[in-house]
């Protein structure tokens, strides 16, 4: 299976916000910005696979700052790291006022996607080529970052957790 570069996922997808889109506040929902991010990380991770990809877990989500009514919002969604059968994506989400010309950064996440074959089973993804310094930098972290969930989801021990051992208490120190 050839490895893909991360830039190869990379997807952006707009919405402007309508009044159906918001709460009494006349702000974005936040269940319907999870529910956009959802779309925008599975066309992102199934870029990567070349298959189907379902989601299997979404990291804490931060609401930085509301989105308003007539707001535009870009949802950037890129792979940062292939595993086995699974690959992490990274989520911004930009929420741009026309009117106003300003840009605010809204909100932040990592989904978790896993590639599923046509009898609904996990498959092997390809591994991710990470280039720039930012890809490369998201790319080192993402292992942290998949044990923690394994931690908190109960599918693997705080001992065998090397990576995040490294990060709190140096290499080799465990």
């Amino acid at each position: 299976m050839k490895a893909k570069r991360a830039c190869e996922s990379h997807t952006i997808m707009n919405e402007l916000i309508l009044p159906n889109d918001t709460n009494m506040l006349n702000n974005l929902m936040g269940g319907r910005m999870l529910h956009w991010m959802d779309i925008a990380a599975a066309i992102s991770a199934q870029k990567h696979c070349n298959c189907l990809a379902v989601t299997a877990s979404v990291d804490s989500v931060s609401f930085k700052h509301a989105v308003k009514l007539g707001d535009v919002i870009s949802i950037e969604a890129q792979v940062t790291r292939a595993f086995n059968t699974s690959v992490e994506v990274r989520l911004v989400v930009s929420a741009q006022n026309i009117p106003s010309g300003t840009t605010i950064k809204s909100n932040e996440a990592f989904y978790t996607f896993v590639a599923i074959d046509a009898n609904n089973k996990p498959q092997q993804v390809p591994e991710l080529i990470a280039e720039t310094e930012e890809e490369i930098a998201l790319y080192e972290g993402a292992m942290q970052r998949r044990q923690l969930r394994l931690i908190l989801s109960g599918k693997m021990k705080i001992h065998d957790a090397t990576e995040l051992k490294d990060f709190f208490y140096g290499v080799g120190s465990h």
